[in-house]
């Protein structure tokens, strides 16, 4: 049986507790989004609330240090050159930080060895090379080449990379909700018909029933710091759930773009968005097809964002020297656009094969140490070359 709190006055948030055919209360979870209004989703517990008590991480976890930019720059990094190993939970390298989102990249090579919650904020990971599988008490969400993953904020998880396969990802950590544009929504919320994907092409987890992984450990995000626990049972002992927040995975292929007779701006490829922080995808597509129309992008500055550009292949005419793995950062005020040559073309291409994920940011990045490290020296040099 299901029921509504109801002790005191109505609870801040919807909370629902699962009783037994005896009475005895079994156990109820809720994690929600946005106040009593908001997004939430019931988790039910085959047992009694898990006690938790302090566990030592060791460095498992290790901070990033943020240099801010003294010279402005376009500047390249090639994520390739980062070292694998460890888990995804801390395999992360941070790149480009703000006060809304990190930037970063993982090369993880085994299982998640603990249980993850990041209270910090939603992460959402584009994943390059290989694939594996996610798993939370929600359920086993398998993921591969091409997909997005997205895991909301608080969410308890671990990753298990497929055995095998090398593994490359981008990750981003937003601090405030990520969620689909509200230019493609309803009024209830529901996805337009002219929306560039629709409600068919995410998946959700699949669930599996209560299980025992042997795992007791959870590492707990919080103001940035790691906090670690010792659980007294399985987090994963479900027996189902309810809601509307849980993990779920994207294709980028699935993203219908927009073309038109002349170039469009990027924010017609926006897939996320979060405050101070826009998610676009640039996937295979007809160029420009006006009869005067260059299908090379103009030079622009963006004058109230950083752009951030992380390449998937190396299918773009307009710039020399990029890669699978490839993260380019212009700043607010610096011109950018095709690199020297790329108007020259003698036979116009008219379709593109280009794969890349662009983030708009409000607030100016500052790149870490370890962005530094794998940086192209020439890069902005290249714009005059």
């Amino acid at each position: 049986m299901l029921e509504r709190r109801a002790a005191g006055r109505v609870p801040p948030k919807p909370h629902l507790r699962q009783r037994s055919a005896t009475g005895e209360v079994i156990y109820e979870e809720c994690l929600t989004r946005a106040g009593f209004e908001g997004a939430f989703s019931m988790l039910y517990h085959e047992h009694r609330p898990h006690e938790a008590k302090p566990a030592e991480l060791g460095a498992q976890f290790t901070a990033s240090v943020v240099v801010p930019a003294t010279t402005l720059l376009r500047r390249h990094y090639r994520c390739g050159e980062l070292a694998a190993g460890s888990g995804a939970a801390e395999g992360r390298t941070a790149l480009l930080v703000n006060r809304d989102v990190t930037v970063g990249f993982l090369k993880p090579s085994r299982e998640d060895t603990f249980y993850v919650a990041n209270a910090d904020g939603d992460e959402l990971f584009f994943v390059l090379e290989g694939g594996g599988t996610l798993r939370s008490p929600f359920g086993e969400l398998a993921f591969e080449r091409g997909d997005y993953v997205h895991v909301p904020k608080g969410v308890l998880h671990r990753f298990l990379p497929a055995a095998g396969a090398a593994q490359a990802w981008l990750w981003l950590e937003f601090a405030g909700a990520l969620r689909l544009p509200r230019a493609y929504r309803n009024d209830v919320g529901q996805l337009k018909m002219d929306a560039p994907y629709s409600h068919r092409d995410f998946r959700a987890p699949v669930f599996a029933g209560p299980r025992d992984d042997a795992i007791d450990t959870l590492a707990v995000k919080r103001r940035g710091t790691w906090h670690g626990y010792r659980l007294r049972g399985s987090p994963l002992d479900v027996v189902g759930w309810d809601g509307a927040v849980y993990p779920f995975v994207l294709p980028i292929a699935a993203f219908s773009p927009r073309v038109g007779q002349v170039h469009l701006p990027p924010p017609v490829h926006a897939t996320f968005e979060a405050p101070g922080a826009l998610v676009c995808s640039f996937v295979p597509r007809p160029l420009d097809f006006h009869p005067e129309a260059n299908p090379v992008p103009y030079p622009h500055s963006s004058v109230d964002v950083d752009e951030v550009l992380f390449y998937a292949n190396a299918a773009f005419s307009s710039r020399r020297g990029v890669e699978a793995g490839s993260l380019s950062h212009h700043p607010a005020g610096i011109t950018h656009g095709p690199h020297p040559g790329a108007y020259e073309n003698p036979t116009p291409e008219k379709w593109t094969d280009e794969v890349a994920v662009m983030l708009d940011c409000s607030a100016p990045l500052d790149p870490t140490r370890a962005a530094l490290g794998i940086e192209d020296a020439g890069y902005h040099a290249s714009f005059s070359a």
